[in-house]
Parts: structure tokens; sequence; C-alpha cells
């Protein structure tokens, strides 16, 4: 039988100008400096070694070495022999030690973060941490076993197709084995056991159960799963052992009418995640895991996107065991490179071979945002086809999906290559006004009927220090990210057509690039700051929406310096009413509803108390002379508000007029091409790679010169020239 070692620890860590370090894994040498913003964290490549004896081989048995994730390209050598080479951070890999094993081991592995042409990721929004930073195990085999390369992970095949009606399930197991006559297979089930044997030919073999009385795996409801173990069999001796466990589930995707799981209309709401944690970069163990899997759960969320590459084993696991949606994907993302394709394949086939089993994955991801630092091109869309066959080939149980950036064109070709599209809207934050998001799904739904959308980002940046009575957009603050979600979950609720919706972020991440919203490297919009502990206000707004759990929330708790006579107090709650109190007076009673607006007035310092039977919240606030200008991102509520001068003249082109108007004048749109023309250089490919885009275009002329030079940013257009900008436009008459 086969015997599984943990090979965790005691490596010896080199990174070149850095003195040897001993460590244990999971470890990545980037939870620092991929976390402190400049763009300037070390990639390279640094190996690991590790001294071990020759582990205890029976006649014929073979030791093989996994690897969950080494980012990004791994090379192993042992004793001075190369024994493989992999590329691609997220999937698992292994290596047959056997042949070059001695009494006394060095074990070598070279690992790679630099910059190159062709591995993914090359440009996200995300850091790109170097190590070997999930677990590493020994596995020893008998001379007869079942393959333990190719697919990987488990070895083991297993296809349930579920027939509702009469509440059975057909299961179809699959084995690779080298030796062995006969495969047999074992279902335990609650009624007894269910057995069965197929016959090897050229080391494979395939088998059937049927399972009657069917328990499925039912989502959040029931995540019910089974366990499958195949022996490998010669002369009636039990040789190798696997097992697996699956979910019998039957979903569909309808184009109008959203997601069904197991012949009920089961609507995806959720978030995204990704796999880092401040401090630890990502470098997980199960105990960080778990944590972020009781976050999900308290959320509420049935689905989660797991952006943008394959997540841990372990992970998957949990989905599994939670009855959480999952949309797996690959990095294949941003930026198309001409040298990527055999990579972005070879992670595709990785992904599927390897997580095929769980039944929390309903889809394939092809990419993400592709077309962001890309054109449209014959070699992309070709490449996208081909990987759209190759995940139907792999796996025709499950289909494939986009998530497309915003400003792709909805007749766009690109689009209906995969079963099913996405899309990352960002309207009223980055771009735009909040109502465009409605637009948007309300135009392409009427445009394209048949086809299946969904809502795959979502987003506002938000700094747990800022805060502000009159939020807008752009200041960071926790007040504004919750009228932004408030916007944005009306329109999930609204829409069933939405197959999916899938918040960005659950959590903050590291993008070591960004020097945003007070903080370096972060993208901060998550509902959940970077510490996976402070729940941020609009985390419970979708709590009450979504989670059975009852309770109430208290939003403002760090805001408790307030300058208005009279200030909103919001709750969120999934009560059906809430009783508010300040300083033990009781208030109001307001019913009805996931939000819960208050006013109260203010003169000292107030314990504000939300109660709704046993629930209860409490917050302190007080009241002061002047804004607290911590609560401040930046310069924001000192800029001069050119447009309170005695000489403001209406009758002549403003910063405040729309951008399409702006242009449509030769003069005005003299001045306005050239602050786009330096916004644009400013950010580089991106801006040349939709520079001809027609929907872009459409949505920019609706928009207020003003809000889009608000975007550009300070460091782009300082408010000294927004002020120069508005005194040309306001020499350009309109009549004119």
């Amino acid at each position: 039988m086969r015997t599984i070692i943990p090979f965790n620890d005691n490596w010896c860590f080199r990174r070149p100008g850095k003195e040897a370090s001993t460590i244990t894994l999971p470890h990545t040498w980037n939870a620092i400096d991929g976390q402190d913003g400049g763009n300037d964290y070390w990639r390279g490549t640094a190996t690991y070694e590790k001294k071990f004896a020759r582990p205890d081989l029976e006649d014929g048995e073979r030791c093989f070495i996994e690897f969950e994730g080494a980012a990004m390209t791994a090379d192993v050598t042992l004793n001075g022999k190369h024994l493989v080479h992999h590329e691609g951070g997220y999937s698992a890999f292994r290596a047959d030690l056997t042949d070059a094993l001695r009494e006394d081991n060095l074990l070598v592995v070279a690992v790679d973060n630099s910059p190159n042409d062709h591995v993914y990721p090359q440009m996200a929004d995300f850091t790109f941490y170097g190590g070997i930073y999930r677990d590493v195990k020994l596995i020893l085999v008998p001379e007869e076993h079942f393959e333990p390369v190719g697919d990987v992970m488990p070895g083991i095949k297993v296809t349930p197709a579920v027939h509702l009606q009469d509440r059975e399930a057909s299961v179809t197991v699959e084995t690779r084995s080298t030796g062995g006559t006969e495969v047999r297979i074992e279902v335990p089930t609650e009624n007894g056991t269910e057995f069965c044997q197929a016959e090897i030919t050229d080391g494979y073999a395939c088998a059937r159960i049927n399972l009657k009385n069917v328990r499925l795996w039912d989502g959040l409801n029931d995540p019910y799963l089974y366990t499958v173990t195949a022996k490998l069999v010669r002369n009636n001796e039990v040789l190798d052992e696997i097992s697996t466990r699956f979910g019998c589930r039957e979903f569909h995707i309808d184009p109008d009418k959203g997601f069904f799981l197991n012949g009920r209309s089961y609507p995806l709401r959720g978030v995204s995640r990704h796999q880092d944690r401040i401090g630890l970069g990502n470098a997980l163990t199960r105990k960080e895991h778990e944590e972020d899997m009781a976050v999900v759960r308290e959320l509420g969320a049935n689905t989660l996107r797991l952006a943008h590459y394959q997540h841990s084993q372990g992970f998957y696991d949990l989905c599994d065991e939670n009855g959480i949606i999952v949309w797996a994907e690959i990095p294949y993302i941003t930026r198309h490179m001409t040298n990527g394709k055999a990579n972005a394949f070879s992670q595709m086939e990785e992904l599927i071979t390897q997580c095929y089993n769980h039944p929390s994955i309903v889809c394939w991801g092809l990419s993400n945002e592709i077309t962001a630092s890309s054109k449209v091109t014959e070699e992309l869309l070709q490449d996208h086809r081909e990987l759209n066959e190759l995940c139907h080939r792999l796996d025709p149980t499950r289909p494939t999906v986009m998530a497309h950036a915003f400003m792709l064109e909805k007749d766009s070709p690109l689009i209906p290559i995969a079963d099913m599209a996405s899309y990352n809207l960002y309207f009223g934050w980055y771009l735009g006004e909040l109502e465009q998001n409605e637009q948007f799904f309300d135009e392409y739904h009427s445009l394209y009927p048949d086809r299946i959308i969904g809502f795959s980002e979502f987003g506002a940046d938000a700094n747990a220090a800022f805060h502000s009575s009159r939020p807008e957009q752009g200041d960071y603050t926790e007040e504004y990210q919750c009228v932004y979600h408030e916007h944005m979950l009306k329109i999930i609720q609204e829409r069933p057509f939405i197959w999916a919706a899938h918040v960005w972020n659950l959590f903050d991440f590291a993008a070591d690039g960004r020097d945003e919203g007070g903080k370096k490297g972060e993208n901060q919009k998550g509902l959940v700051e970077f510490d996976h502990k402070t729940r941020k206000d609009a985390f419970y707004l979708y709590k009450a929406a979504w989670s059975t759990e009852p309770f109430v929330h208290i939003c403002g708790r760090r805001y408790v310096d307030r300058a208005e006579e009279t200030t909103m107090i919001k709750v969120y709650s999934n009560c059906e009413s809430v009783t508010l109190f300040s300083d033990g007076k009781e208030l109001e009673t307001k019913t009805g509803g996931t939000v819960f607006n208050f006013r109260v007035p203010l003169c000292g310092e107030h314990k504000i108390v939300a109660v709704s039977d046993a629930c209860r919240d409490e917050i302190f606030v007080r009241k002061v002379k002047e804004p607290n200008r911590s609560y401040l991102f930046g310069s924001a509520g000192s800029v001069i508000n050119w447009f309170d001068k005695e000489d403001y003249k209406p009758d002549c082109y403003s910063i405040k007029d729309k951008f399409g108007d702006l242009m449509r004048n030769p003069a005005a749109a003299a001045i306005v091409g050239r602050i786009m023309a330096k916004a644009s250089a400013s950010r580089g490919e991106v801006a040349e790679s939709t520079r001809d885009n027609k929907a872009l275009q459409q949505m920019m002329a609706g928009l207020s010169f003003e809000s889009l030079l608000k975007k550009a940013g300070a460091n782009v257009v300082p408010p000294e020239a927004v002020k120069a900008i508005n005194d040309a436009l306001q020499k350009i008459r309109k009549d004119a």
C-alpha cells in the first residue's frame, strides 16, 4: 500500500545576496516586500534545499515527491540529477525520485518568479509571490500502483450523472495504473456499500455504479459527499488503494432565469477571493484557509469566484464540504502573450484534471479581462476557441466562462466563444455613474436574450480609517463603499438573469503596484481588511441580504467624531424590525428591508444602541465643532468649489459639462484633448488597447469632464491645473 510522508520541515532557503536560512514550508520570499507598495518586490530565482535519508522502500516500490504549489517556475534536482521542470505557480506537480535516491540525499528546488514572455500571469492587479508556498509530501507506492503522475491528483476520476426524477445517480469511475489486472470499486452509502469491478486494459479501467435513493450534494442546504475507494488487484491481492470524495448534483443555467441546482432556482450570490494575507503572503496553512471559509459562511454567500488562478486543493475541499458553488479559473489575464499559448493550455489541463472531482466547481474560466492590455486579434480569438475546445474535451459536464473588462464592446466576437459571459463593471468607482451598471445589463440582456450573462466583478475601495457624512465617489470612505454596494445589491436582486454575482473582493489583497486610499501595496475593495478579521460596514450589508442568522449591525463605529447637528445612523440587519436608542432613550422603530436609516440629534457624547428581539449592537459617537481631518483621504474636503464664485458664467463651457459636449466644440476639444492625452499616457498599454473602443467612448461622452478629471487623480491633473482648465473653458461661449 502507498504511504504519505509530510515533507515541509527543515528546508534551507537561499536567495542571491542574502544569508541562507532554515525554513518550514509553506514559504514565500515576498511576504513583506510584495505588500509594501512601490512595485519593486524581488522577482528572481531562489533555491530550496533539503537533506534527507533514503526512505524505507520495499522491493519494486517507488518514491514520488508532490509539490502542491511552487511559484512560478520550478526545477527539481536530486543528487545532481534534474528530474522535472514545471511552469505555472498554482497547480500541483510530482516527480519520481526513485532512480536518483542514495542513502543520503540532497534535494534542490530552484523556484523562479521572474518576468518572462510565456508563463502566465505577467500583468495583473495582484502580487506574483515567489516560493514553495503550499505543502510538499513524499508518496511511496508499490511496484504495481495507481499512476501518480499525469492526472496528478487524485489518480481517480469520478463522473456522476444524476437522474432527479428517479432519485438515482449513475457514477462512472476511471483509473489509470501501472500493473494490476483489475480495479475494485467501493462506495459506502447510507444503506450499505456499493461494489463493482473492472478489468484493466493498457493501464486503464472504467467501472460504473448505480446509486439508488441518492443523497444529493445540495449547496448550502446539504453538501453531502460520497467517498469512492479504488483497489488495484492481481490474483485477489490488493496492491494499491486510493480514494476521493465526490458529490451528486445536477445544475443548469437559464439565460433568463439564472442558475438552477437540482431542479430548483438557486441564484448565485457571493464574492471573489485571493489566497493571500497580510504578513503571510500566499503561504497559507489549513488554519488560514479554514478561517477564510468561516468568513464566507458568516457572510451567507453561496458562491465563490476563486480568482485568478488555481487555488489549493484544501480550499476546494472546504468548498465541497460547505456547499459553496465555485468558479475556477487559470491566470490567463490582462495581457495576451503570443509565446504563452502552451502555458495557458497546460495550466488549464492541470486545473481540470486536478479539480475534476470537486462537486463545488461548476465552470472553468478561460481568461480574465484579457482585453485590458491586448487588442482583440485573430490570434487571441483562435487561442480562446482552442482553449474552449480543450475544456470541453477534458470535461463535457461543465460549461466555460470568461470575465470581460468593462470596456469590451458588447458585440465583440470574443464574447460568444465561451458558454457563458460575465462582466467586470466598475461604473461608480473607476469611471462613470452607478446607474450605468444596470443600464449595461439591461441593454445587454435586451440585445442578447439567449446569452448567459453574469456580474463577475464589482467593488469600491474603502479604507476603514476614512469617513464622511457626505460620501462621494473616490473618497475611499467606508460610507461610500456602503452607498456603492447598496446600489449593486439592488441591481442583482432585481435581475434574475444574472447567473452569478461575485463582489470584488471578500478580502483586501496585495497589489504591490498600488499607492492609493492611504495605503501602499493594497487593493482595498475587500469587504474585510487585509488582516482577514476587520469587517468593513459593507460586509454586513451582504450578510443582511444573504445570511439567515439573525443580527443587527450599526454602521460607522469607526466614525466617532461628527460635526453635523443631526447625524445619519445606518443599521444593516436581516431582522423584520429594528429599534434605535440614544443614551437609553428609544428614538424610533423601523421595519422591512435590510437597510434601516435613522436621524439622530447630536449634542455631546452618545451611546447608540440598535435592538431587534435578542439581537443587539452599539456604537459611540460625539459632536465636535470641526470635522476630524484624519477621516479624510488626502486633500478631500479642502478643494475649492470654483462654481460658488460670483464670476462663474453658465453660458460658457466648464468642467461641469459633459465630455461629449466639450468634444463637439473645436476650441473646447483642443483643451480637453491635451488633458486626456496626458491621462492616457499615464495609463500606458491599457490606454493604448482601448483607444478605438466605441463602447468606452460612448460611455465617456455622457460623463462630466469633472468626474473624468477626478478619476485621473491629482498626480496626473493637480488641483491648480483643474482651475486653469476651467478658467480656459469659461472663455468659450456655448453659442459661439
